[in-house]
C-alpha cells in the first residue's frame, strides 16, 4: 500500500533517489515495476511529459500520461499541469532519440493503473487514507489519492465549522487525511469532517473563562459565528467591524454540552486576513463505521454512517 501513496511523497527520499541513480538502477526498477517519482520538465507540443530522472532523460507518451488520456475521459490539461511537479511512473523501456542519446519510456498509466487494481479497489467506505490537496474550487477540495488519481471533497464535508471556501482550510500541496465515503461509477467519493472530532472532543480543548482566538465565519442579525476549531464554533452578540474570514479574541462566556453550544464574547476584532492551515486530527488511520458528532445528552443526533 505504501507503493501508492500521492504524488510527491516519493521523491526526494533515499530509496527514489538510489533508483534515480545510475542506468544499471534503472534497469532494475523497470524488472521489479517499481513505481517511482521524478519532477516533469516540460510538456511538449504532443503532450508527452518529459521528466528529469537526473542519469538520463524519461518520456512519458501522451497516452501514458494518465488513465482516460487515449479514451477520452481524461482531458490534456491533467498532463499540462504536471509540468514542474513530481510525477510517478513505472519503466517499460529504454530507447535512443535522434542523437543517439539513451532515455527512459515511462507510464504514469500504469502506475495509476496498479494503484486502482492493489490499492483502491480494496477500500471500503469508512477507510482513512492519505490524500494530497491538488487544488480548490469554490465547490469543493481536489486530492490525489493514490499515484495522481483525483477525487473531491465537497466544501460541506471538509469541516463542521462553515467556510466561503476551501481555501480556507486547505492549501495546494498539504498533505491530509481523508474518509472514503462511498464510491460512485468508479469514483471515489470523500469525506473529511468526521477526522477533525466530536463536539465534545472539540470542546474539551477550551474551558470557560478562557480569552482565545477565533475566526469569524458568518454574522448574522442575531449574532457572530465564530469558529474556536474547524469543528467547533461558537456564538457571539453583534458588533460592528467584524469581517468574515478575519480573527477575532474572544472571552469564553459559557460551554453547554447539553444544547451543544459555546457563548462568547468578542473582545478584540482584528482586519488583518487570518490563515492557519495546520490541522488536528483526531483521527488519522484506520477505519469509522459510524461517527456521532453530536453529545450523548444532547437532544439532537448528527451523525455520519458509512
Amino acid at each position: 500500500m505504501t507503493d501508492y501513496l500521492p504524488e510527491g511523497n516519493l521523491i526526494g527520499t533515499p530509496e527514489n533517489n538510489a533508483c534515480l541513480h545510475s542506468f544499471f538502477s534503472l534497469q532494475e526498477c523497470m524488472q521489479a515495476g517499481k513505481i517511482l517519482e521524478a519532477p516533469c520538465v516540460v510538456c511538449d507540443s504532443r503532450h508527452n511529459l518529459i521528466i528529469e530522472l537526473g542519469c538520463m532523460k524519461g518520456v512519458i507518451p501522451r497516452e501514458e500520461g494518465a488513465i482516460g488520456i487515449s479514451e477520452g475521459t481524461t482531458k490534456d490539461i491533467a498532463l499540462i499541469s504536471r509540468v514542474n511537479k513530481p510525477v510517478c511512473f513505472i519503466i517499460t523501456d529504454f530507447a535512443r532519440d535522434d542523437n543517439g542519446n539513451v532515455y527512459a519510456v515511462l507510464s504514469r498509466r500504469r502506475a495509476q493503473l496498479e494503484c486502482e487494481k492493489n490499492y483502491l479497489s480494496r477500500l471500503v467506505p469508512g477507510d482513512v487514507i492519505p490524500a494530497r490537496v491538488t487544488h480548490l474550487e469554490q465547490f469543493g477540495c481536489f486530492v490525489d489519492i493514490g499515484c495522481g488519481i483525483p477525487s473531491l471533497i465537497p466544501i460541506d464535508l471538509i469541516s463542521v465549522s462553515r467556510i466561503s471556501h476551501p481555501a480556507d482550510r486547505f492549501y495546494v500541496g498539504q498533505n491530509i487525511r481523508a474518509v472514503i465515503r462511498s464510491f460512485d461509477g468508479g469514483r471515489v467519493c470523500l469525506s473529511h469532517k468526521e477526522l477533525l472530532g466530536t463536539w465534545k472532543q472539540n470542546a474539551d480543548m477550551f474551558e470557560a473563562g478562557e480569552t482565545v482566538t477565533g475566526i469569524v465565519r458568518s454574522i448574522e442579525e442575531y449574532g457572530v459565528f465564530i469558529e474556536l476549531a474547524p469543528n467547533l464554533a461558537g456564538l457571539a452578540e453583534p458588533r460592528d467591524c467584524v469581517h468574515i474570514n478575519r480573527p477575532a479574541s474572544v472571552y469564553i462566556k459559557a460551554i453547554i454540552p447539553e444544547k451543544m453550544k459555546v457563548k462568547l464574547i468578542i473582545v478584540n476584532a482584528f482586519d488583518s486576513a487570518y490563515c492557519d492551515n495546520e490541522l488536528h486530527y483526531f483521527i488519522n488511520s484506520g477505519h469509522i463505521d459510524r461517527w456521532v458528532y453530536s453529545c450523548e445528552n444532547c437532544g439532537k443526533l448528527i451523525q455520519t454512517v458509512f
